[in-house]
């Protein structure tokens, strides 16, 4: 395993990091905390969860994989979206005893989407409280878990006490995150990378994007996980893992690898500057919708749409009915609100790719 230092902090982080959020029958703990002991296994020293995650199951399942697990071998990253103080510190509490550590490597103030979300927590004490939690040992590194756009981002991490941040950051978005993640470089500070390979999009998709392949790249999904750990500001790109053996593809992505030359990220760039970034990568910040619409599962769907050659938003229906298992009309309760949209990470149309896919389904019923 191929290692980096995490900022400033003294701490060497392996290149591929274990993401709690994707694990697979999350009830069944015991399973998916062997895939997560494997990681270990290949030298992963990362693990990344939080509160909620995989129906709030992750932090148990990273616990019941730490039990075995010496804990000098071992980093862990948890989060926080409380804007209230006590509220944080009574959720960093609950996560340190679920986890079964003394202490969190890396704590995160989290889903930090607008500047007026960030002076929030500042103004009603989660930040004072995370500083508090840290100065008492209970925390050993404070970082952020943040959306923002790259100027934004900016004003964040120069009046906040962090180590490290987290972004989204792959090789059909990197265009928009660039800013963002040249932001966090020039400060110093740890970067880890959310969604490296798009939600899924890549690998699912991997003709369509076969150019972002090296002639050394075995897949795309290799090509993916190379492209950000190539980065120099990036110390870790984040794989959700649902098997040992994507522990395995992921962990050979890495090896005896060295960074991809500047012409061939270039190159990458001009492919994808303007064609991209418009798909729903499914980090599933829009929700809960008020209505009770299942939007990442819609907006998955309508990537289809995106993706094909026509433009035929039969594709979304027979994504949904197919993959999903969801009738194309569950888009029809859409209100228009738009909270979704405030919400979305990459700022979407989702009301008008939801009113595309009931139009639609409107249009087509009888046949489809």
């Amino acid at each position: 395993m191929w290692y980096k230092p995490y900022g400033k902090t003294g701490k060497d982080v392996s290149v591929i990091g274990c993401g709690g959020m994707r694990f697979a029958n999350p009830q069944d703990v015991e399973t998916n905390a062997e895939i997560v002991l494997h990681a270990h296994e290949r030298g992963i020293n990362y693990f990344d969860t939080a509160p909620g995650y995989c129906a709030d199951k992750s932090e148990a399942i990273m616990a019941a994989a730490f039990e075995h697990m010496k804990r000098e071998e071992f980093y862990v990253a948890t989060k926080s979206a409380h804007a209230n103080g006590d509220a944080l510190r009574r959720q960093l509490e609950a996560s340190l005893k679920r986890l079964g550590v003394e202490a969190i490597d890396f704590y995160h103030i989290w889903c930090v989407v607008t500047l007026d979300s960030w002076n929030q927590r500042v103004k009603e004490g989660a930040v004072a409280a995370a500083v508090k939690a840290k100065e008492e040992g209970l925390i050993r590194h404070l970082s952020v878990s943040s959306h923002l756009p790259g100027n934004e981002l900016q004003t964040l991490l120069n009046e906040g006490p962090f180590e490290g941040v987290m972004l989204g950051y792959c090789a059909i978005n990197f265009p928009y995150r660039r800013t963002a993640m040249e932001a966090a470089e020039r400060m110093g500070l740890g970067v880890v990378t959310m969604n490296p390979l798009a939600g899924g999009l890549i690998p699912n998709n991997a003709e369509l994007f076969d150019f972002i392949r090296g002639p050394e790249d075995s897949s795309v999904v290799a090509a993916a996980l190379r492209f950000n750990v190539s980065h120099p500001g990036i110390t870790s790109a984040l794989v959700g893992f649902t098997s040992c053996e994507h522990v395995e593809q992921a962990c050979a992505a890495v090896e005896h690898f060295r960074p991809y030359s500047p012409e061939h990220v270039e190159s990458i760039r001009r492919k994808i500057f303007d064609g991209f970034n418009d798909l729903c990568t499914g980090c599933g910040y829009c929700m809960p919708c008020p209505e009770g619409i299942n939007i990442p599962q819609l907006m998955d769907s309508y990537d289809q749409v995106t993706l094909s050659n026509d433009g035929d938003m039969v594709h979304a229906v027979n994504r949904l009915k197919g993959h999903w298992n969801l009738p194309p009309e569950s888009a029809e309760g859409c209100t228009l609100c738009g909270t979704c949209e405030q919400q979305c990470t990459q700022h979407l149309p989702i009301r008008d790719r939801l009113a595309a896919i009931a139009v639609y389904a409107a249009k087509h019923h009888n046949r489809d």
